[in-house]
């Protein structure tokens, strides 16, 4: 057949079946003026937010930060030159609530303390971004959903995939069903990075060790755990929460999958047994019953195999997505290869340059600030993502199939 006709076959196919992406509900509470600032605190300046949120921020017209709070003097005082003149500097978040003129919070803390702030925010009357996961306790789900529709909050989940043009173009194609019946969707995160342990000589009196912990377990300051609470139990949830959240989200959003019935999962200390709780290395095996589907996920810090990527694979073509492009590949020449490449970075990359996804996410946020519009990733889409890696890591850890009852009944 040649190649013209295949073209436009494949272009009816998919604009036959084409699904709008939800764009917003209307809300309540305070509109803003095109011309109006926004008032904004940063809540948690740490690498996340020093690195990432706050540049990206400060570029977007209409936009002022005036508030940094964080447990550590170093990260403060980083997170204060980013900040507007004059801006307020504190150790204790509720400061920054607690003042009329702010308008919304970026929350950017280790993942036990997200909900905490969200409720807090919301409560105070603040909009709020809120870096994945959103949860880190499977049971805090029902409470930031009410605390953002009751407070009328715009809540915003930074799973900035869901305003990247290509994943909102590879929503169309999935529902558009011209990849035919999906069983199978494949999720990776793989990094060729070793770790090792460091030594940061981070003075224990710079630290409110206290305020870190929250509602954490008590136990003396430990400067490992500071700097990289992913990896333990009681502040992050490992490789599952911090990196599969990000596309078992997608899989969500394009598949209405819903709260997978079981999981299993392996993982392994192969680079950080003695000074890491969750595994540097792992896989997870989730099952959708309901759905008709199965989603696999494989993470590593030995091997950058597949990179960063997800597969919705279709028993007419398979879905490429990453950060910078989608891809399709057909079954049997049923369809026609198509390719979106707006950047350039190999395949697989964590981040790529010709793709913001973080301003992105931020614009919607703030776009939705204003007119009080639901954002492309609300506290449901969040407390949905992470129900995957609660799942998982209990399965992990509990060296057991772990089915969906076991990890409400455990909490």
């Amino acid at each position: 057949m040649p190649e013209r006709v295949k073209r436009r076959r494949f272009l009816r196919q998919l604009g036959a079946g084409l699904g709008a992406a939800a764009i917003g509900v209307p809300g309540a509470g305070r509109s803003f003026a095109a011309n109006e600032t926004i008032q904004v605190g940063c809540i948690g300046t740490g690498g996340r937010s020093r690195l990432g949120l706050m540049p990206a921020a400060a570029k977007i017209a209409g936009v002022r930060l005036v508030a940094v709070c964080d447990v550590w003097d170093t990260a403060l005082e980083e997170a204060r030159a980013l900040a507007a003149p004059e801006s307020l500097a504190t150790r204790d978040y509720r400061e920054v609530l607690d003042r009329k003129d702010i308008d919304a919070v970026i929350v950017a803390t280790p993942d036990h303390w997200h909900v905490p702030i969200t409720l807090d925010a919301c409560k105070a009357g603040k909009d709020v971004y809120v870096e994945k996961p959103l949860t880190h306790d499977v049971r805090e789900g029902d409470a930031v959903i009410a605390a953002q529709n009751e407070g009328k909050r715009v809540v915003q989940v930074g799973m900035q995939q869901r305003s990247m043009p290509q994943f909102q173009k590879a929503f169309d194609v999935v529902r558009s069903g011209v990849l035919g019946k999906i069983h199978k969707v494949h999720l990776t995160w793989n990094r060729n990075a070793p770790q090792t342990k460091k030594s940061y000589g981070i003075r224990p009196e710079s630290v409110d060790w206290q305020r870190f912990l929250g509602k954490a377990p008590p136990q003396p300051f430990d400067e490992v755990r500071q700097r990289n609470w992913r990896w333990f139990w009681d502040f992050g949830g490992g490789i599952l929460c911090d990196l599969m959240v990000h596309y078992i989200d997608v899989a969500n959003w394009f598949l209405d999958l819903g709260h997978p019935a079981m999981a299993t999962a392996i993982g392994d200390n192969f680079q950080t047994r003695g000074f890491w709780e969750t595994p540097d290395t792992m896989q997870a095996l989730l099952q959708y019953p309901e759905r008709e589907a199965q989603v696999y996920f494989e993470g590593t810090f030995s091997n950058a195999r597949n990179a960063a990527m997800l597969e919705f694979m279709g028993t007419r073509g398979t879905l490429y997505l990453d950060r910078g492009r989608y891809e399709i590949y057909p079954e049997r020449d049923q369809i026609e290869a198509s390719e979106f490449t707006p950047g350039k970075s190999p395949r697989g990359a964590d981040y790529d340059k010709n793709v913001d996804g973080e301003r992105l996410h931020l614009e919607n946020f703030f776009a939705c600030v204003r007119s009080r519009a639901k954002p492309n990733a609300p506290a449901e889409a969040g407390v949905l993502a992470v129900t995957g890696a609660h799942l998982g890591n209990l399965a992990y850890r509990a060296a057991k199939v772990a089915r969906w009852e076991d990890l409400v009944s455990s909490g």
